[in-house]
């Protein structure tokens, strides 16, 4: 395999584990969304940095991820 086949393997490969997490987190607990939104956007950001387009979609959800995480962090800081 050449090296252009490889990237586009690779690149397959992220988006194919990208759409597995997007389904994953479809109607996830909040446990489940916590645990799996690192993943998520690194592999959102790996897609980026190779040059794909990221969907509005998925980086909505990257965004709702995030705001989650967010708020459960303050959840448990003490008053």
């Amino acid at each position: 395999m050449n090296m252009k086949q490889t990237e586009s393997h690779n690149i397959h490969d992220l988006v194919l584990a990208a759409e597995r997490l997007e389904k994953n987190l479809a109607g996830a607990c909040s446990v489940t969304r916590l645990s799996l939104q690192p993943e998520f956007s690194r592999v959102l950001d790996r897609l980026q940095q190779k040059g794909q387009n990221v969907p509005a979609r998925m980086r909505r959800l990257e965004r709702a991820l995030h705001d989650e995480a967010l708020e459960a962090r303050f959840d448990n800081m003490p008053i």
